[in-house]
């Protein structure tokens, strides 16, 4: 099955894939959707954070990534509908992001950054959208 991920520098050195941080957590969010993941990056860029591009690729090596990373990987269905605060992270991107320069040190360190869920502004965010 084919997926969807976000990727930054994409088919270059400093290749990155998004990830959201949460409880401590590193996830790889994944869309079945190429219109979700558009949406998203929209969103993302309503934020002033950096544009990835949207990239279709196998949901096993994407898994497998994960593996090797210690990190989670987030399948967002289409027509995706959030039941918890944290459900919404997987269609609104949280309001503070890693400074680009800090991905390597982040991804050595292994450090964990817990993000803070602002309703009122996801809720604008998704407003947006209409």
């Amino acid at each position: 099955m084919n997926i969807y991920v976000l990727l930054y520098n994409f088919g270059t050195e400093n290749e990155g894939i998004h990830s959201i941080e949460l409880k401590s957590r590193t996830i790889v969010l994944m869309f079945e959707d190429k219109d979700d993941a558009e949406r998203y990056c929209g969103l993302l860029e309503a934020q002033d954070f950096p544009l990835p591009s949207v990239e279709m690729i196998s949901i096993d090596e994407i898994r497998d990534f994960c593996i090797k990373l210690d990190y989670e990987c987030k399948l967002v269905e289409k027509n995706f509908v959030p039941k918890t605060a944290e459900d919404r992270l997987l269609i609104s991107p949280p309001q503070k992001n890693l400074e680009v320069e800090t991905w390597n040190e982040e991804e050595s360190k292994q450090e964990n950054i817990e993000e803070n869920i602002d309703l009122n502004s996801i809720k604008e965010n998704l407003e947006k959208l209409l």
